[in-house]
């Protein structure tokens, strides 16, 4: 009898554990997404969602887009809603801006029709002369170099309307495409705009990493009621990184103006956007090897700077590391080394900050010195054992 009852509960045991096996949930399994279609299914994603959204821009439409980030959408929408421009960035950038403005209408509008003369138009009739406004475009520069052809259109129209307006006129418009260095493709097309436009008060201005950082932080933008300028870099472009299911929701967004730790350590703080986000978390893998422990923090947002994360990751570190793809002078580097400066976090630094950048020279063609041009993980390695005196 008593053997029974052992073999009964010892049944009972396995049928038990043979359950909770079943019930148990699986943990969501990641998908690998690479920057380029994290881009792509945000943009789709948010077309789908507010029909007042739009993409225009040089080759977006038929030809998928010159890096292929547009791809399918054309297809999709159709050409009221994926518009293929002339290659004039002033142009474009211009009709952009002005679709964007939530225009208040009167019970009569003017219109100009037919040459120079002037008719006066009831309500209706002006707000179909006048479909365009309120609407939420994505313009597409191909190259964010060629960017300087509009940025009276950025600056001046889109940055510094809301403020002229009294806060009335909102301008919800995204700026994107490709920034920074490339690969072989010289001084005219290999610039970093992040602090030429984070300088400029009225613009909200995004620096993603990652494919994460690409899905999230493009939905926010064209959500945004203020105009942005979303900074992609082209060389991420066909990187995958692992997406969870959390972050492939549809509602998935993330916070503009807030950073990300990416790697927690205790002996220095590392900052950086962008690509060169990457390269320091390589230098870190091979630091850790020396047993020193470095806290990468990215950036995410160039403008609003979460001056916050930084100042306590380098309360917590003492030390100071920035990295960035762009000119030292007046950079992102510069200022963030500025504001720790200025702020509590200064009390806790052991040691000076020091800004790894790239060369103070318009971008050479030949390979070479390309190479020595941008940040290299070894110029990583070497500031962070200078600043720890290592």
């Amino acid at each position: 009898m008593a053997s029974l009852r052992c073999f009964l509960r010892s049944g009972k045991k396995a049928v038990s554990v043979v359950l909770r096996r079943e019930l148990s949930k699986s943990s969501p399994v990641a998908v690998q997404v690479n920057v380029r279609d994290a881009l792509n299914q945000a943009m789709d994603e948010e077309l789908e969602r507010d029909e007042r959204v739009f993409l225009l821009g040089e080759e977006v439409a038929q030809y998928d887009g010159a890096y292929k980030v547009s791809r399918g959408l054309w297809k999709k929408y159709g050409d009221k809603r994926i518009i293929d421009t002339p290659i004039t960035e002033m142009g474009f950038a211009g009709i952009a801006v002005g679709a964007a403005f939530m225009t208040a209408f009167s019970s009569c509008a003017w219109a100009v029709a037919k040459g120079s003369v002037l008719y006066r138009l009831p309500f209706e009739s002006s707000v179909m002369l006048c479909f365009q406004a309120g609407l939420r475009p994505v313009c597409e520069f191909m190259t964010w170099n060629f960017s300087m052809q509009a940025i009276d259109q950025v600056i001046n129209s889109a940055a510094k309307t809301y403020y002229m307006s009294a806060g009335f006129q909102p301008v919800p418009i995204v700026f994107r495409g490709p920034n920074g260095s490339s690969a072989g493709v010289a001084a005219q097309h290999s610039q970093c705009f992040a602090a030429w436009y984070g300088h400029c008060p009225g613009l909200k201005v995004v620096s993603p990493w990652n494919s994460e950082d690409a899905r999230g932080l493009l939905k926010a933008a064209i959500r945004d009621d203020n105009p942005v300028v979303f900074l992609e870099n082209e060389l991420m472009y066909g990187v995958p990184f692992d997406l969870s299911e959390e972050v492939m929701h549809k509602d998935f967004v993330l916070p503009i103006g807030k950073a990300k730790v990416e790697r927690q350590g205790t002996h220095i703080t590392l900052v950086s956007h962008s690509r060169c986000v990457g390269f320091c978390l390589e230098a870190t893998a091979v630091l850790a090897k020396e047993g020193v422990e470095c806290e990468v923090v990215n950036l995410r947002t160039i403008r609003p700077l979460d001056v916050d994360t930084i100042e306590a990751s380098v309360m917590k570190t003492g030390h100071l590391v920035t990295v960035e793809g762009g000119w030292p002078q007046y950079g992102v580097g510069a200022e963030i080394c500025a504001r720790v400066m200025e702020g509590p976090a200064f009390n806790y630094l052991d040691a000076p900050a020091v800004r790894v950048t790239g060369v103070d020279i318009p971008m050479p063609y030949a390979k070479i010195l390309e190479d020595h041009s941008v940040p290299q993980i070894k110029d990583i390695i070497f500031s962070v054992k200078k600043v720890l005196n290592m």
